[in-house]
């Protein structure tokens, strides 16, 4: 009875422990999700607000809101590439680590368009904009070459397999129709029919009268009894798949 009441009190507490970790997933699973649903709202409050700026504060603003929104959609486009290709193709792994660098001088440029926003001075703004308008080509650049090579790489891929893919396709397309080099007479791979066997026997028995006959017009010695020729039983002869049955002529035995 103890031995039982023990077990029994183990299996329990491994099924409160399951259930404990099977609700920390749970509850982390959620977590990431309300994370990731308030992060992508707040991402599109701000390009929201960009754009807003961009068309109703014309100026060095709009131009500052016009530089901040191209660096956030590039390096997202190039985010979602990347991340998304590398769950199939493993060699993406390093061109992650080269964005992920990328990225924080992506965040350092953005955090000081984000200051001169609230800078007073425009013409301090309008000094610096030739500057950071060029760390913001040279980052976009980087961020398009790696977003275009991934694509061609991914690209490239699928034309490969679905031209293995095609190759396959019409080999086993040939061989589920072997059934016509039979009946197609145009077919390369098709075996040579020989003539009927009647034929065949007709021509030996003329070749070898024009023999006979060759041989008593060069004076060599001719047999006084030449041999006869017999006909082959038709019973022996080889049949094959495409030819018919040779008839039963009377008195030949079945």
């Amino acid at each position: 009875m103890e031995a039982a009441a023990a077990i029994l009190g183990l299996l329990f507490v491994l099924f409160v422990l399951a259930g404990v970790f099977v609700t920390v997933k749970a509850v982390k699973a959620a977590k990431r999700g309300v994370d990731r649903t308030v992060a992508q709202a707040r991402r599109t409050v701000e390009d929201t607000g960009l754009r807003a700026r961009q068309l109703a504060q014309p100026g060095v603003v709009g131009e500052l809101a016009q530089l901040r929104l191209s660096l956030r959609t590039s390096m997202r486009a190039t985010q979602d590439v990347l991340h998304g290709g590398s769950a199939d193709d493993a060699s993406l792994s390093e061109a992650i680590g080269l964005f992920e660098r990328l990225s924080a001088h992506g965040h350092e440029l953005d955090d000081e368009l984000k200051r001169l926003e609230r800078e007073p001075d425009r013409a301090t703004i309008a000094a610096r904009l030739p500057e950071l308008r060029e760390r913001l080509e040279r980052i976009t650049h980087s961020a398009e070459s790696l977003r275009w090579a991934a694509r061609d790489r991914a690209r490239k891929f699928a034309e490969d397999d679905l031209a293995s893919l095609s190759d396959q396709i019409d080999v086993e397309s040939g061989a589920l129709r072997h059934w016509t080099r039979v009946d197609d007479a145009a077919d390369p791979l098709r075996e040579p029919m020989g003539p009927p066997a009647g034929e065949q026997s007709g021509a030996r028995a003329t070749g070898g009268a024009r023999d006979a006959a060759g041989g008593g017009q060069s004076g060599g010695p001719a047999s006084e009894d030449p041999p006869a020729i017999t006909a082959r039983d038709p019973r022996t002869q080889p049949s094959y798949p495409w030819q018919k049955a040779p008839r039963r002529t009377e008195g030949t035995p079945t």
